[in-house]
């Protein structure tokens, strides 16, 4: 789910990769074969759990032949609600990382201080993730040291090769849980891998064994970790790793407790990590009952369906067929929806949902386009709005009006391009908020509540979303407001009300972001929200006087 804000590009860098057991259809639909239990002394409960009685846990295992094991609520929950504190098991660098710190994951250069012992470079000798289980331990830095891997990464030829070396830190990590902690490998070796279907996919299979078996085995000198071995953690990551840090630091964690979360494309949970140790917070977003299924997302919430479920398959290995795929509508949001370009006021969608390949159809005329003129004039348009400067506003709206008579104004890719601009109106020069005309105040909340109505069906409760998204638009409300009362175009009741309306998106915003880890971009906005809210109390004080 989109966790900055710096527009739509940095979206595809979400904090849902990750996947349950034994989930070959992770859809979270009723199955009349599930079985339910206590996670009793389950050996991959998490470290911050088993301090606790495990009868007093929030969540029960439950299996069914459909989905495999996945977790339940044991009681009725709240939105807020702590249901997993979960330690890392193992972590290491994102892909596509390039070269980072092994110890805190942020972008480092070959200019930077080199490890004592192994040669890796680091961000600094105190980097607090040196010589620590979630970063750079000491097992680590001597089997590097003794295979002399550093000499590999010196000789390195360019930035693709060096993403490469930087991919396998990872896998390494895992498998050396094998022979230095038995509990822990156990735990991983609990999770799917896929590799039976993954086996079946030469591209993926080739490109693991190519750029992670051969390197760890023939470069690195691992002899001691099979081909078979390296494959089954590669599919092991890919199932199951969450993307995980803050601001610059970027990283893949797998957890003991958090990958049994069964995925829906309206979940009901969130989560978020501490920026140094990346302990994992899993809370619920929305009332769950005991015995509901718990859920998180493994795609990006403002996706269609169609690439949704596609990339889903394709990066989880299971077509989902969650409610929300079911319905051609989205839950009205109609966030893959075409107009019509044959009638006034059809819009075109999806005839079978869960068919790939089925036509699309305007619900008012009858009109068809095929799911491969879809799927073209998508990619086509989504390309478009990668190519652009996402800090550029006059691009943005220059997009949504190329495209407003093709896509509905929910379409995924309009809400990207205005939740990018949602952000973007207020804070760059020239568009600073005070600074705001009438009308790009109007178009700022415009665009804000537009977001909202649609994350409100798709993340609701108490998402990071949501909170964001409130707190954008209570400023364009809060200013117009008071132009409007200083012009004497509104009296002091009106006044009143609408000053209202942002007092509880300022209230709702800082309990939704106050969770969030210290330092992050939406802990700053929560204490914003925090001081807003002590202002706007005083100015409705003196109203009502």
């Amino acid at each position: 789910m989109p966790q900055n804000h710096q527009g739509h590009k940095k979206k595809k860098h979400h904090k849902h990769h990750h996947h349950d057991k034994n989930n070959n259809n992770a859809s979270t639909s009723g199955d009349s074969g599930t079985e339910i239990s206590s996670i009793g002394s389950w050996e991959s409960s998490s470290d911050s759990d088993k301090k606790n009685n495990n009868a007093n846990l929030p969540y029960s295992v439950a299996f069914s032949a459909t989905m495999g094991r996945y977790l339940v609520a044991a009681r009725d929950l709240k939105p807020g609600d702590i249901i997993i504190q979960d330690h890392v098991l193992t972590i290491g660098p994102a892909v596509d990382s390039g070269m980072v710190c092994l110890g805190c994951y942020t972008p480092i250069s070959t200019r930077s201080p080199k490890c004592l012992g192994c040669g890796w470079p680091l961000c600094s000798a105190k980097c607090p993730g040196y010589r620590e289980k979630f970063g750079h331990s000491r097992t680590e830095c001597s089997l590097l040291r003794e295979k002399r891997v550093a000499d590999v990464l010196e000789k390195c030829p360019g930035k693709a090769e060096m993403k490469q070396i930087y991919e396998c830190i990872l896998p390494l990590r895992c498998l050396l849980l094998r022979d230095t902690d038995p509990k822990r490998w156990s735990i991983l070796m609990g999770m799917e891998s896929h590799n039976t279907v993954r086996r079946k996919l030469p591209t993926l299979w080739n490109r693991n064994q190519e750029v992670i078996v051969n390197r760890l085995i023939n470069d690195w000198g691992m002899k001691q970790f099979s081909e078979e071995e390296i494959h089954t953690i590669c599919g092991i990551i890919e199932v199951n790793c969450f993307e995980v840090g803050h601001n610059e630091s970027r990283a893949r964690a797998l957890y003991p407790s958090a990958f049994l979360l069964a995925h829906d494309c309206r979940p009901n949970t969130t989560h978020t990590d501490d920026p140094i140790t990346h302990e994992l917070h899993i809370r619920a977003t929305t009332p769950i009952s005991r015995g509901e299924t718990i859920t998180l997302t493994y795609a990006y919430t403002l996706q269609g369906t169609l690439k949704r479920r596609e990339h889903l398959q394709e990066g989880k290995f299971f077509w989902c067929c969650c409610q929300r795929c079911i319905d051609p509508t989205e839950f009205e949001t109609f966030s893959s929806a075409l107009a019509c370009p044959k009638c006034a006021r059809g819009v075109i969608l999806a005839t079978e949902p869960l068919n790939q390949t089925a036509p699309w159809k305007c619900r008012d005329c009858g009109y068809l386009v095929s799911a491969k003129s879809m799927n073209i004039l998508v990619d086509r348009i989504f390309e478009e709005l990668e190519s652009l400067d996402v800090n550029n506003i006059e691009n943005l709206e220059e997009f949504l009006e190329k495209y407003r008579n093709v896509l509905h104004p929910n379409h995924y890719l309009s809400i990207s391009a205005k939740y990018s601009l949602c952000q973007l109106y207020g804070k760059f020069e020239g568009y600073l908020i005070r600074d705001l005309s009438a009308k790009d105040l109007k178009v700022k909340e415009t665009y804000c509540r537009d977001v909202l109505r649609v994350v409100d069906q798709l993340e609701p409760g108490m998402s990071r979303l949501r909170g964001v998204i409130m707190y954008e638009l209570h400023a364009p409300i809060m200013i117009q407001a008071t132009r409007a009362y200083e012009n004497k175009e509104i009296n002091a009741e009106e006044l009143r009300k609408r000053l209202m309306e942002v007092y509880h998106l300022l209230k709702d915003s800082e309990a939704i972001l106050a969770i969030e880890p210290e330092g992050s971009q939406e802990q700053t906005m929560a204490w914003a929200a925090k001081f807003a809210l002590q202002r706007l109390k005083k100015s409705l004080t003196k109203i009502n006087k």
